[in-house]
């Protein structure tokens, strides 16, 4: 099974799932989905896991019709583009983008909440998604929980948001 990425409006990706999933026979469509995370946000005094996008504007598709699909995409309102190398070609995500995928996220593609902690200037994941991944993680907002991710995903390098939270920093 091949995994495509397919460009879409900012905002619109889980309508464009459900479009998609609705349209396009399972024979040619295995699955649709966008990543996710899981991070805290505060509000009424009390802080609450909430879900947001993983990666904005893209949605993940399971398929070995591209062609097919391709054809029956171009029917779907708001669809932009399968991301390729080049402009005339489509191509999958490469081996270790999908093993990246399935390693971070759990089975539903949500990318749970980290935790860990800083001393001096390194940070320690201990337990959660992050874990061992340390060196991805380019800058921390601790007052919103969320570590920033320099990836290597879609051809190109990748800002990622997931969440994190930092329980202690030593020195």
């Amino acid at each position: 099974m091949n995994w495509y990425v397919i460009q879409v409006r900012s905002g619109h990706e889980k309508a464009i799932i459900e479009k998609c999933k609705k349209r396009i026979s399972k024979e040619l469509l295995i699955d649709c989905f966008t990543p996710e995370y899981v991070c805290q946000k505060k509000y009424l005094g009390k802080w609450h896991d909430v879900k947001d996008i993983l990666f904005k504007g893209y949605i993940f598709m399971i398929s070995d019709h591209i062609e097919e699909l391709n054809v029956e995409l171009k029917k779907i309102p708001d669809f932009t583009k399968i991301i390729g190398r080049k402009k005339a070609e489509i191509c999958c995500l490469d081996e270790d983008e999908i093993v990246f995928i399935k390693s971070f996220a759990d089975k539903n593609y949500t990318v749970d909440m980290s935790t860990g902690f800083i001393q001096g200037d390194k940070i320690f994941v201990t337990e959660g998604p992050l874990q061992g991944k340390e060196g991805l993680i380019i800058k921390i907002d601790r007052h919103k929980r969320i570590a920033y991710l320099q990836l290597s995903m879609f051809n190109k390098e990748t800002i990622a948001k997931v969440g994190l939270e930092i329980i202690s920093k030593c020195q």
